[in-house]
């Protein structure tokens, strides 16, 4: 996988945040660069100022994981994006084919994961893949994310292509642009971990194209993980509704997660919730 260009420019990304006050290091007189010089990130990870320059040129190639470490630690990175960078690192290898058969096909969705998204009843629930397609849904979850599925579209949908090329999306998430910013940075480690996903590198390459905003955002680098938080939704049918969501990774080889959103009973939003569910209902009934 040639990933020369994406290592290239997260390094160069990260070593321009850190000020020289900021590693320890006396500035003195002017300086030219933005943050630290290549030789100042050298010296701090303990290595020649000739391999850190390879290393930034993008060739990570057979690169060791205390090297990356160390490189890590000189550029202050969070462990988001120390992961990130072993993932990169990772890319820059060979690929097995038996892997990249894999991550072409599509996954198949266990019957017990569908029964237990049905269980929920409570809470809206949803199976997403690392594309950010949600592939599966509960009835309630299906009536939270009805804005995505409006005009006669079914499941899959791709949260991505509604939240950049869908004119509602700023209507239903009220905070759009940090949802967006960080949704962009969450791809970026999609697009890490599976370097040979052809299908992840279509989006990311129609978003590019037909988003300014997704532009914008994908070129500063950040990357971010989607566990858990608040989320503030704002659905057509019932109001505001400010949830808790949470993500759990599934085992395997299909990169599935199953998405929960919850609120407090007895607050606003769980009021809500429980009216979502009466109109998921009437909307049931009005269509059967």
């Amino acid at each position: 996988m040639d990933n020369r260009d994406e290592v290239r420019a997260f390094l160069s990304s990260r070593r321009a945040k850190v000020t020289p006050e900021q590693a320890g290091i006396p500035a003195y007189g002017s300086r030219r660069v933005a943050g630290l010089r290549r030789g100042e990130v050298a010296a701090l990870a303990g290595v020649s100022v000739e391999y850190y320059t390879r290393l930034e040129r993008g060739n990570l190639g057979g690169v060791s994981d205390s090297v990356l470490d160390a490189v890590a630690r000189a550029l202050q990175l969070d462990d988001t994006e120390t992961t990130h960078l072993h993932h990169l690192a990772r890319a820059a290898g060979p690929t097995p084919a038996r892997m990249r058969t894999r991550r072409d096909r599509a996954p198949e969705i266990r019957p017990a994961v569908r029964r237990v998204l049905d269980s929920m009843t409570g809470v809206p629930a949803f199976l997403r893949n690392h594309r950010f397609d949600i592939l599966a849904a509960n009835p309630l979850g299906l009536a939270l994310y009805a804005p995505m599925l409006a005009g006669g579209a079914t499941l899959p949908v791709n949260t991505m292509r509604f939240s950049f090329l869908d004119p509602h999306a700023p209507a239903f998430y009220p905070d759009w642009p940090q949802i967006a910013r960080s949704s962009v940075a969450a791809l970026r480690i999609a697009a890490a971990r599976h370097p040979d996903d052809q299908q992840l590198m279509n989006l990311i390459g129609e978003l590019s194209m037909r988003s300014e905003p997704f532009r914008g955002w994908w070129a500063t680098q950040d990357v971010y993980v989607h566990r858990h938080g608040v989320k503030r939704l704002r659905h057509p049918a019932v109001g505001e509704l400010e949830l808790a969501f949470e993500g759990f990774e599934l085992s395997g080889e299909d990169n599935l997660t199953v998405l929960t959103y919850s609120a407090e009973p007895g607050t606003p939003s769980g009021d809500g919730l429980e009216l979502l569910a009466t109109w998921a209902a009437t909307q049931d009934s009005v269509t059967a």
